[in-house]
């Protein structure tokens, strides 16, 4: 059974959750007979992946699956081989071959009827797109990168050497979090498109709509209350109306109390104490059963207790830990909550380029323990 996040995705312009500036511009991007490269940006859940499903969707037709290459760059930077494995995506023939993804046609460019249109499936736009006439090349491939600011600096000049030479008939399509992480060779090619954060309001009324459409019924107050906690991120509220069906807890607003308990940032909170403490690496004698076993307390011990109960990443850490010191929980001076907030920002440079995410969190916590050293 497909998620809900899948199963209502949108399928038209007109059901992106963003403003109608903002879907008036990405539909006449898409309809475009030559369209340009696109940096899509935005904070986490606005929908960036939907948007440029829709447009790949709508520029290529109905075969749109067979001609687009996702590459997810976050997933790259913690793999060995890193730059190898993102050439051989760039280059499928081998490093030292002329052909590259982007120079590759398709027969769909020239013909429609090799496409053949899926029951439901309907073009974003009310319409396919018109071929263009003439000796002008169709857009025939589309390749996108996700979460391009993981790529680093030393990858992103390939994609401006493809984008220069041998994208007459592709297109890239770069989302981004953060995109000044993007080299400017790389922006100055693109059309920016951003996406800012969901309002509450929005949020609750696509939240009422997919739970009509799946027969689910709720308590009154919870998915404004789901809304609420989401704070701009769909993608987390869909997510949370999800689990909670599933579980049949949508008919009392306190279940939704108990899923936050349960994920909330207290553990965090915990942990950066103890580290400011200078208490990083902490080994105790704790008795199980009848033996007495040693056991890492701490904040490294607090870390690995967050990482196993709550399935959590590195990164999720970190920014459970920015919202900590930024939300004045702690009330500390501004010379130290400034340098924690630089231990954190360094931690989060580290962790894009490493998969050892526990080392680089104890690293982070040390220099959290060296700011006021007793």
């Amino acid at each position: 059974m497909a998620s809900w996040l899948e199963a209502y995705s949108p399928r038209t312009f007109s059901e992106l959750a963003l403003e109608a500036s903002q879907i008036d511009t990405i539909q006449h991007v898409a309809l475009q007979a030559n369209p340009p490269h696109l940096l899509i940006s935005g904070p986490s859940g606005t929908g960036k992946t939907a948007t440029w499903r829709l447009i790949v969707r709508q520029v290529l037709g109905p075969s749109w699956r067979s001609t687009v290459h996702v590459l997810q760059a976050k997933d790259l930077a913690r793999t060995a081989g890193a730059m190898a494995a993102f050439e051989n995506f760039l280059r499928p023939g081998g490093k030292n071959s002329s052909d590259t993804l982007a120079s590759r046609t398709s027969l769909d460019a020239f013909d429609s009827t090799f496409s053949k249109i899926e029951d439901g499936d309907t073009a974003p736009a009310g319409h396919e797109s018109e071929r263009a006439s003439g000796q002008e090349a169709h857009i025939s491939r589309i390749i996108v990168i996700e979460d391009a600011d993981y790529l680093g600096h030393k990858r992103q000049p390939l994609l401006r050497r493809m984008m220069e030479s041998t994208s007459q008939t592709s297109r890239f399509i770069f989302t981004a979090q953060t995109p000044s992480r993007l080299i400017d060779a790389l922006r100055s090619r693109t059309q920016h498109i951003r996406l800012s954060s969901i309002p509450r309001k929005t949020i609750q009324k696509r939240l009422e709509q997919i739970c009509k459409r799946a027969g689910v019924e709720s308590t009154r107050g919870i998915l404004g209350d789901i809304a609420h906690v989401s704070e701009g991120n769909l993608r987390k509220a869909i997510f949370t109306t999800e689990m909670l069906s599933l579980r049949n807890l949508l008919n009392d607003r306190t279940n939704l109390q108990k899923l936050l308990k349960a994920t909330s940032t207290s553990d965090v909170q915990i942990m950066l104490e103890e580290a400011l403490r200078g208490r990083v690496i902490d080994w105790r004698w704790v008795k199980e059963g009848v033996k007495n076993v040693r056991q890492l307390k701490g904040a490294m011990g607090i870390y690995d207790k967050i990482i196993n109960s709550q399935s959590l990443e590195a990164e999720d850490v970190v920014e459970q830990a920015h919202q900590v010191l930024t939300s004045g929980r702690l009330n500390l001076e501004e010379s130290t909550l400034t340098a924690a907030l630089q231990a954190i920002a360094g931690c989060d440079m580290r962790l894009r380029r490493s998969s050892q995410g526990r080392i680089q969190i104890e690293h982070m916590l040390f220099d959290i323990a060296n700011i006021n050293p007793a």
